[in-house]
């Protein structure tokens, strides 16, 4: 039984980052990880949401024999819904899981990321999954965004500042960490929140084992 998951950016780092967070949440799971083999290493507005949409959906799954399910570990769900026309396995998106999760008991949730031009993208995918009228903000780390993601202190810094605003002033009862690049930053602050703090790789894998094995 394999599950993979897909980093739709080019960044074999990212890959093995969330790979190794998903095998340490079910190390049953079986999960092998594939990276995309055109677009950007980081996925910082709408244009390079598409390319990775491309991306995901060239990848060549059919060499997976026991391919039991697919992780689409972007936070704007790149190529999530054609993967789901041309499979017949169950897909899982990590914006979709870390959402559902975050709203769950009629809670108001904030994301909680560092691109600014992706902030109507992910607006859209909650009212896209149902939870539109539950998300209380999109709140954006301060600075430059470059300076951020290559500063991992400085990255768990910012982004915990954002969790605090949204707690605070929007009054966000979960708060979803946005963007597979930053998993490792969640796990980093999963213990330090106020609210519950959503990190959506371990909530894909956990959605995904749940569809795999529910029948």
């Amino acid at each position: 039984m394999t599950i993979v998951l897909i980093n739709p950016n080019t960044s074999p780092d990212t890959t093995e980052a969330m790979v190794r967070i998903a095998r340490e949440t079910l190390p049953e799971a079986g999960i092998t990880g594939v990276t995309a083999r055109f677009g950007n290493p980081l996925i910082s507005d709408e244009p390079a949401l598409a390319v990775a949409a491309q991306a995901v959906a060239s990848i060549d799954l059919t060499r997976f024999a026991d391919l039991k399910g697919v992780i689409v570990a972007a936070f704007g769900d790149p190529g999530l819904d054609a993967l789901r026309q041309t499979l017949r396995v169950p897909v899982v998106g990590i914006a979709e899981a870390g959402m559902l999760a975050a709203a769950g008991g009629r809670r108001r949730f904030s994301v909680a990321t560092t691109t600014p031009d992706l902030v109507a993208a992910i607006e859209r995918r909650a009212e896209r999954y149902g939870v539109g009228k539950q998300l209380a903000s999109v709140r954006l780390t301060e600075g430059d965004l470059a300076e951020t993601m290559q500063t991992p202190g400085l990255l768990i810094k910012r982004l915990g500042a954002a969790v605090e605003a949204a707690v605070s002033q929007d009054g966000a009862e979960a708060v979803v960490i946005g963007g597979g690049p930053l998993a490792v930053a969640a796990r980093a602050l999963s213990s330090r929140a106020r609210v519950p703090l959503i990190e959506p790789v371990p909530e894909a894998v956990r959605r995904i084992w749940t569809l795999t094995t529910c029948c």
